[in-house]
């Protein structure tokens, strides 16, 4: 039966959690890929269990988690608005990791303007990348000597961004807050895009268009959909209580030195835990010597809700002097534990449009709930528990990879809580908290139960060979019993661990519950089966003798019962398994084109439907409430939801399927099984996982993960594991990185192994889902004691079998050698035997044809279980190599077809149908094999009864038998057409150049080889173009083989080397049908003319966006319909907007008006189409009710009409508001893309040498193999009597053709601009400038290099004159200019311009919408449009057009209709025919028969790629080429596309007067309150020439008179609203770097101070194309002009050219909030450069024309009279008291002190009496 990839059971979500969601196959199919493009097998379903005796294998091999990926992440960040802060200057730190970039500093503005692009590269697991946090922060005033101050930052994991659609956040704001304070509100808004790339992905970057600054920052927030604009701060409490079964080991070097001397015997481990989330870290304290750690503490962290961040790590580390070691790493997924109650769930958070403290309450009313998990034990897994001094999988335990074995478990708890940061008593600290909490009780967590593990394997088989032939034995663990190495662990019921040969049996018992005591007297685990030599098979593996004696395994274990999560996980696991299988079964029913897809579809939606009200009634019958945790009510409340809602859809989407409708529901019920898949995760573990291990000569070689969930028993079925009481196939695997790469493809160890798992009191049932027939072997016991299970099973029913394997071909298989072929042979394994089929030589399709025939399979069991579920066949394929060993090239699963002895052999089950089954190598698909394998019972009669094997039937073939007829395919004669063109690019082989070339065309045995090339670089072209051959093919088109392209080169003596090859895997897109092409126009009988009357100029965009925004869906709009429905509509438009288009001066217009004009159109109608998008999505999730007509391909129905003018309503109001303009196309891609890559007649098939790339080796790309391109194309039919034979046949099927002489031709390529080029210098810019080459012509326009910009506008066209097909590919370069050392590549698009030159689409130049022979619009190409319809109708055998009057002209029976006056330069108007001819060649595509769309004028986005970084784009370039043939007319001179340069103005800016300003200074002296205003002021971006007005000093009442004038010239572009600044970035820049800025004009107020700096007080940031008008007063002038501008009208300086009114100065205060700090009354006049330069005037008041002085009042004279007055008022005022003590005081001391100065003298004079 058929097989596929199956995807592979869901990892236990603990350490190891695959960050990249695996692919399912459909989803891949459903992105919109052609069904044509998947591989038949790739599709079909694994075998279902009918018997279910066995589960299903999983086919995939190697773990993908861990391995490292390329990755690079874009960040543009375009500007900051709002910053909190007065005056600062800003620059912005983008850090992700630890990697660091820093934008330019922008001076003084608190909304820089940045535009400034990073690009990170790195190679990491995608677990690792995906946990990395981006951060963004504002900073201000760095330099060199000060770190600066910051301002906010918003941090968001990087997973975040992949998980977005198209893994980018294009142009959004994000939301900076303060991490140090959380009252702190916002402090500012960063706009930034950004994007992450994986190897492969392809982001489609919205159209770089002209930002409309005017967008609404509160409405673009940089957060995931669903997350609420207001998010809040919370604190997460993580609670830690304790850890067990930590690994008997220490990891320290230290303690190892310790242990040998001192022969210490302390447990040997100091463990803590450290958590990391959002960027934090938090860790709890060290626990010594100690290996059941109890710690009892909570990690708090303080971080906003929702959190951007979706992973939290917890892990536990050894504490170490040296380095501390991961024990054991476990993540958290918050959006597993949590629900916003929207929508039921599908979203991570919703929004909710409330205050910020209802949201808990409704979090709560909407049934959601906010993150809480546990107290819960998580399981920890990563390396062996081996203790070894240097662990070779370290890595493990550090969370990176599959875990192979258990590590400890960890019991935790989480809660958030939300804080209303307006309370008072709200910490403000933000920092991680530690604190400790009390104990828990033992019982929390549930109650501890006995748990019973049994397996047996059955089979050992496909062990590799080189492990050696040491006796081998396998070891089972679940958790840390069965672990032969841990010795005793006491769990906290007393118990008995496996294999240690304790005896504490009677403490558990008396410990035990009644029921437990059953039968277990002395029951030790045996957890290992008895070492065995393996046996040889073959030359790769052995097998292990079990035959009829199967060995078992037993351990008991004690785990809390937390049974019902697990069963609930697995009901619906089921449900999506059952869901899964019935998808793969429709889609391959639509890709096999059988019948009735839908009939499968409806059944599968009841299916689903039924096995949801399943769900409902088991979960909601929940009894056993112990253990319980909130998460588990929230969960089961939440499943329940879910599912119910599920149930309801598929009820009500099966009565919507219809035939036409089935692609469609198939994409929802893809919804369904991602839902019930994320659903089915639990992220509460309880039961760890069970590990297999294969140990030979006591070391660890290969292990096996089984999840306990999945074989748990119930005894309910929907609840029992998949896998419980079944035989599973499973692999056994090499642990940890040397899984990666081809070591981890080939099979160690191939088990057949039984399993049950379950509460040891339900164990009766435990040996019921083993094959029947066995004994079982008991340990021997003493009499009366009770039993134990069997450690071995004997066999003792044998049933015997011949297996015969039909290897009929493979197809796409690996190229495994040098020349990009393979040798390849298969090799079958089927129990122990094995067989291989003959190897074919260089080929990549094998047609084997070989039957291989299994004698004497002996299979243990009864014959019926065996008949309906027979084990798998593992077929390998290899490459034979002459030295060596042969290589692995892929490997594949199937299941035979059984016939027991007593049925007929024969329909519908015999003989058994050929099938595709996919090949894997690793995780990629490597082929596919068509067989057949029946399993046939060898009866009593022994052979006779078996069916009759013809022998060989061909003798050359030896002993080889073919595969019979009744099973190999029906063949019929088809002849096949090959039309030879040329070769090209034919690298060289062994260091010779290719010079005679051949191809040769090989199909099932049949072929043909085209002519030689007798000069390969003289003409690469065959000489004779068709050639064909008959071969017998499968009637089945999908059995049809590969064709083989092999070009050979003939060298001297008859040698022939293979240059390289082609397998053109699937031949139906060149089946030609007469049949189908005959109806491609039924419904319009030819002899009936219709009339397509188009208004081409005014209808082409609509028809172009309708036609682009319908193409999702089926319906089909005849031509009629849509025209006539245009017709009445655009007449009307046209009449409404006469008036507009005569505003438009023509003069003014050139080719870049055209150009922005398309741009913008793009950009609508992209919008329009993501609305339209998003509304059908909408449509489809919420009105699953509604029948679903819409998708109705009713041709010209009402439903397609109504539909359009939906659109139309779209459109009209825009096209409405523009001028009209005539505009061109801009793809926002390649053209190739939209054109089918121009294979309308000639293939290009790439020629392939040289080994395949191996995913270790990712350098090995498929492009590095190819070593050239066959240009030619195939057309095969059935070749019958009736063909019909009226065409010329030489060229059979090949009519019309060009001729492939040489033919010269002059290619014009015109380059726009790139952009996001990858920074290439160490400033994270590059000095790009373009390099194109043709064949042996190369032009470097190295001298016009543009200086640091990633984002260069070029506006240059080169011509080259070229010969088709010597120089057929063009290649546009981008290098990044270097003073010093060579040029370094950006990146590189290639154009095959042959393929475009011949194709029916008229590539060579592109079709205008209008003709006009002067202007803008001039029309380019050389041939007129009437001319060119002549031709195409000569061309394509049409009857020439005929032009009739009134402006009609009909082509075939086709009728278009158009104006036919053109005006000259002069204004005359002249008849004319062109605009008939061209209206028809805008709708080429609506002629019968040999119509298709022409290319019209256009502009491509091609994206540029280095070889270096394969798959990750460098930067897009815009352009487009013409072409235009030698041999005919000359074309015109190239059209002018260089950059407009940017116009001359000059803004004057008269300061009148200012207003309350506010008061800064405080008199010392007076104490009154003044300010010493003036004003400053400049454009954005050119800081350096800001200008002040003279102080006006002393005002006390704020206002200010200053009639100072600022002048400031700048150069502006018009179309793009931006002023262009050139200037040098720094002293040691060697050139000037432009800068695009828009118009931004700063007025800051601030108050002068002499000897201090001075204060600013306000400022106000106009732009000029769209701020307020100014108040006619200062009253009427106030704040709301800033705060709410939406609500003001709006003027522009460009069209307004000179305003004058008042205008407030803002200045934010303490609480965050603007206020008003100044009126200005200023006047704005803007002039061109010319008439600034005739009227000049003088800056300031000076000449010319001097503004009068200020009438300032006398106040401002005090400056002198300053010092009489300050002391008037400190004597007399403020100080008299004080003063009048003073005096008196100071009398008093002159007298006393005249007293004493005189009193000796005057006593002298009395006392001698003088």
């Amino acid at each position: 039966m058929k097989r596929s990839k199956h995807r592979g059971h869901k990892e236990d979500k603990s350490g190891d959690e695959p960050a990249i969601l695996e692919t399912e196959n459909i989803g891949m199919f459903m992105k919109g890929q052609d069904l044509d493009t998947i591989s038949v097998a790739s599709v079909t379903a694994v075998t279902t269990n009918v018997s279910n005796k066995r589960s299903k294998p999983d086919i995939k091999m190697e773990p993908s988690s861990g391995r490292p990926v390329d990755y690079q992440v874009s960040v543009t960040v375009i500007e900051a608005r709002q910053l909190v802060g007065q005056n600062m200057d800003p620059m912005v730190c983008v850090e992700i990791g630890e990697d660091k970039k820093y934008t330019s500093m922008k001076e003084s503005t608190n909304c820089p303007y940045y535009n400034e692009y990073f690009v990170f590269d790195f190679h990491v697991p995608p677990d690792v990348m995906f946990d990395k946090i981006l951060k963004l922060s504002v900073i201000h005033s760095k330099n060199l000597l000060r770190s600066g101050t910051l301002v906010g930052t918003f941090k968001l994991d990087v997973g975040t961004i992949y998980s977005q659609p198209e893994h980018q956040f294009y142009h959004k704001w994000a939301l900076l807050s303060d991490p140090d304070d959380i009252t702190a509100g916002c402090k500012g808004y960063v706009k930034c895009d950004i994007a992450v790339v994986a190897k492969g992905d392809t982001i489609k970057t919205p159209h770089k268009a002209n930002e409309s600054d005017e967008d609404d920052v509160e409405g673009n927030l940089l957060i995931p959909e669903g997350v609420p604009a207001e998010r809040q701060w919370a604190r997460y409490y993580l609670k830690i209580y304790r850890a067990e079964g930590l690994p008997r080991m220490n990891t320290s070097i230290m303690a190892n030195v310790k242990k040998a001397f001192i022969g210490e015997n302390k447990d040997l481990v100091d463990p803590y835990v450290q958590v990391l989330f959002a960027g934090q870290k938090g860790k709890t304290s060290v626990q010594k010597s100690c290996y059941e750690p109890i710690w009892n503490e909570q990690i708090v962290f303080t971080e906003m809700f929702p959190p951007l961040c979706k992973r939290m790590k917890i892990q536990i580390r050894d504490s170490d002097k040296v380095n501390d070691v991961a024990i054991g790493t476990h993540f958290v997924n918050l959006r597993t534990i949590s629900n916003d109650g929207d929508k039921g769930g599908s979203l991570f958070f919703s929004l909710f449009p409330v205050s910020v403290h209802q949201m808990l309450i409704l979090f709560f009313h909407f049934s959601g709930f906010l993150p809480t998990l546990g107290p819960a034990w998580v399981n920890m897994y990563g390396s062996t528990r081996t203790y070894t001094l240097m662990d070779e999988y370290q890595e493990l335990n550090d969370g990176l990879g599959e875990g192979v074995s258990f590590r400890a478990r960890l019991l935790i708890s989480l809660n958030v809580e939300i804080l209303d940061t307006s309370s008072p008593e709200c910490s403000c600290s933000p920092e991680v908290q530690v604190e400790g909490i009390p104990n828990m009780s033992e019982t929390a967590t549930g109650k501890v139960e006995e748990f019973f593990l049994f397996g047996s394997f059955l089979e050992a088989t496909m062990i590799d060979r080189k492990i050696g032939d040491k006796p081998i034995n396998f070891e089972v663990t679940i958790g840390y019993y069965g672990n032969e190495i841990d010795g005793v662990v006491q769990p906290k019921i007393k118990g008995k661990k496996g294999g240690s040969g304790d005896e504490d049996e009677t403490e558990l018992i008396h410990n035990s519950s009644e029921e437990e005591m059953e039968d277990d007297g002395d029951l030790a685990s045996v957890a290992t089966t008895p070492p065995m030599k393996p046996v040889v098979t073959d030359r790769n593996y052995f097998h292990l003798p079990y035959f009829e004696r199967k060995p078992c395994f037993y351990i008991k274990s004690w785990w809390q019962d937390q049974r019902r999560r697990l069963y609930n996980a697995n009901i619906i696991d089921n449900i999506a398994d059952k869901l899964e299988e019935g998808l793969n079964d429709v889609m391959e029913i639509i890709k096999t084109e059988k019948a009735y897809p839908e009939r499968r579809l409806r059944g599968v939606l009841e299916e689903l439907g039924h096995g949801c009200n399943q769900f409902i009634s088991l979960a909601s019958k929940d009894q056993n409430q112990s253990g319980k945790t909130k998460l588990d009510r929230e969960r089961l409340k939440l499943c329940l939801s879910e599912v119910e809602s599920i149930g309801q859809q598929a009820k009500t989407m099966r009565t919507q399927v219809k035939k036409s409708t089935v692609r469609d529901k198939l994409k929802l019920s893809q919804n369904f099984l991602s839902k019930l898949r994320f659903l089915a995760d639990e992220p509460q573990h309880s039961v760890p996982d069970v590990f297999i291990w294969m140990i030979t000569n006591g070391k660890r070689v290969a292990y096996a993960r089984v999840p306990s969930k999945d074989i748990l028993y119930s005894a309910t079925d929907e609840e029992r594991g998949k896998d419980c009481g079944k035989v599973k196939t499973m692999f056994l695997r090499i642990p940890g990185k040397k899984g990666f790469g081809p070591a981890g493809w080939t099979v160690q160890s191939k088990i057949e192994i039984y399993f049950w798992l379950g509460l040891t009191r339900q164990r009766k049932d435990y040996l019921d889902g083993l094959p029947n027939g066995f004994e079982e072997n008991r340990l021997s016991k003493g009499p009366g004691l009770p039993s134990t299970p069997p450690i071995s099973l004997t066999y003792m029913m044998k049933q015997i079998f011949q297996l015969r394997v039909h290897m009929y071909q493979a197809r796409s298989l690996f190229a495994a050698d040098s020349t990009g072929l393979s040798d390849p042979f298969a090799r079958v394994f089927f129990s122990t035997q094995s067989q291989v089929t003959e190897v074919l030589p260089e080929t990549l399709c094998p047609t084997w044809d070989q039957l291989l025939v299994f004698e004497n399979v002996e299979l243990f069991g009864e014959a019926t279980e065996l008949r309906d579920d027979p084990p798998i066949i593992v077929i390998e394929l290899y490459d034979q190599d002459t030295v060596g060993k042969a290589d692995f090239m892929g490997r594949t699963f199937a299941k035979p077809v059984v016939k027991m002895a007593d049925e007929h052999y024969g329909p519908p089950r015999f003989p058994p149908q050929l099938e595709y089954y996919q090949i894997y190598r690793g995780n990629c698909c490597a082929g596919e094999m068509l067989a057949a394998f029946e399993l046939l019972q060898i009866g009593p009669n022994g052979k006779a009864d078996l069916p009759p094997i013809e022998g060989p039937s061909d003798m050359d073939r030896g002993p080889i038998m073919p595969v019979p007829l009744g099973i190999r395919p029906v063949l019929s004669k088809y002849r096949i057409e090959v039309l030879f063109w040329g070769l090209r690019d034919l690298k060289r082989v062994n260091l010779a150049q290719v010079d005679r070339p051949r191809v040769d065309i090989e199909c099932a045995g049949k072929g043909v080889q085209s002519a030689l090339i007798p000069n390969y670089k003289k003409n690469p072209n065959f000489s004779t173009l068709v050639k064909w051959f008959e071969v017998d093919l499968p009637e089945n088109e999908l059995l049809h083989p590969p064709l083989n392209i092999r070009v050979v080169d003939c060298r001297a003596f008859g040698r022939y080397t293979l240059v390289g090859s082609n397998a053109v895997t699937s031949l139906r897109k060149f089946i030609h049908r007469p049949d189908k092409q005959a109806n491609n126009w039924s419904g319009n009988n030819t002899d009936e003319i219709i009339v397509v009357s188009l208004d081409s100029d005014a209808n082409f965009r609509k028809m172009d966006t309708v036609v682009k925004l319908d193409s999702c869906s089926d319906a089909v709009v005849k031509v009629e319909d849509d025209a006539k429905d245009g017709k009445g509509k655009k007449k009307k438009r046209k009449k409404g907007e006469e008036p507009e288009e005569e505003e438009l001066d023509e003069s003014m217009l050139d080719w870049w008006s055209k150009y922005f004009a398309s741009i913008e159109t793009l950009t609508e109608a992209l919008k329009a189409q993501e609305a339209a998008m998003s509304d059908t999505e909408d449509k489809d999730e919420m009105d699953l009710a509604d029948g679903g007509g819409d998708d109705s391909p009713v041709k010209g129905s009402k439903k397609g009409k109504g539909k359009k003018d939906k659109k139309k309503q779209l459109f009209d109001p825009f096209e409405k508001k523009k001028p009209k303009l005539d505009e061109l196309k801009v793809y926002p891609k390649e053209l190739e893309s939209e054109f089918d890559n121009f294979e309308d007649w000639l293939h290009s098939f790439n020629l392939f040498r040289g080994k395949g790339g191996d995913d270790d080796d990712q350098n090995i790309t498929d492009e590095d193999r190819i070593v050239g391109k066959f240009k030619g194309s195939l057309c095969m039919y059935k070749v019958s009597d009736d063909l019909p034979r009226d065409f010329e046949s030489s060229m059979g099927m090949f009519q019309n053709i060009p001729s492939n002489d040489p033919i010269n031709v002059l290619v014009r390529v015109y380059v726009i601009r790139a952009t996001d080029l990858h920074p290439a210098d160490i400033n994270g810019k590059a000095d790009p400038y373009i390099a194109i080459r043709m064949g042996k012509t190369e032009v470097k326009d190295k001298e016009n290099y543009i200086s640091k910009q990633l984002n260069p506008l070029f506006g240059k066209s080169f011509d080259i004159e070229a010969t088709f097909p010597m120089d057929s590919t063009l290649t546009v370069s981008i290098y990044d200019w270097d003073l010093v050392g060579t040029d370094d590549l950006i990146g590189e698009t290639k154009l095959d311009l042959e393929n475009r030159f011949y194709s029916k689409h008229r590539a060579t130049c592109g079709i205008a919408r209008n003709y006009s022979i002067h202007g803008y619009n001039v029309w380019r190409d050389p041939m007129k449009p009437t001319q060119i319809l002549a031709k195409l109708c000569k061309d394509r055998k049409v009857d020439s057009p005929q032009y009739g009057p009134g402006g009609r002209v009909k082509v075939e029976n086709r009728v278009f209709m158009a104006h036919t006056e053109i005006e000259d330069e002069n204004g005359l108007k002249k008849q004319t025919d062109e605009h008939l001819a061209l209206t028809v060649l805008n709708h080429w595509d609506h002629i019968p028969r040999v119509g298709c769309k022409l290319i019209p004028e256009h502009v491509e986005t091609r994206p540029l790629l280095h070889p270096d970084k394969p798959g990750i784009e460098q930067g897009r370039i815009e352009m487009w080429v013409d072409m235009f043939p030698k041999d005919m007319t000359a074309p015109g001179p190239a059209l002018d596309i260089s950059p407009r340069k940017p116009k001359k103005f000059e803004l004057r800016v008269i300061i009148w007067n200012t207003d309350e300003v506010v008061l800064e200074d405080d008199d010392i002296f007076t104490g009154e309150k003044s300010s010493d205003i003036f004003v400053r002021g400049w454009l954005k971006g050119q800081q350096e020439d800001k200008q002040d007005t003279d102080v006006h000093y002393h005002s006390i009442t704020g206002e200010g008179n200053f009639n100072w004038r600022f002048i400031y010239p700048f150069d502006y572009l018009m179309a793009e609203e931006k002023i262009s600044i050139s200037k040098k970035e720094s002293m040691f820049a060697w050139d000037e770097t432009e800068y695009k800025i828009p118009p931004r004009l700063n007025l800051q107020v601030w108050d002068a101070d002499h000897f201090s700096a001075d204060d600013f007080l306000g400022a106000i940031e106009l732009d000029l194309n769209r701020f307020p008008r100014g108040a006619k007063t200062a009253k009427q002038c106030s704040i709301d002009m800033v705060t709410n501008e939406t609500d003001l009208p709006m003027v522009s300086i460009f069209k307004q050219k000179r305003i004058k009114g008042w205008w407030p100065f803002v200045a934010r205060n303490e609480e965050d909030e603007f206020e008003l700090t100044g009126k200005v009354e200023a006047e704005l006049h803007l002039l061109t450069g010319e008439e600034a330069e005739k009227n000049p005037v003088g800056e300031g008041r000076n000449e010319p024309e001097p503004l009068e002085k200020p009438n300032r009042p006398d106040i401002a004279l005090l400056w002198f009279l300053i010092p009489l007055k300050a002391a008037k008022h400190l004597v007399c005022d403020q100080y008299r008291w004080l003063t009048i003590k003073i005096v008196t005081a100071l009398l008093l001391l002159a007298i006393v002190g005249l007293f004493l100065y005189n009193m000796p003298g005057y006593m002298v004079k009395k006392m001698l009496g003088a």
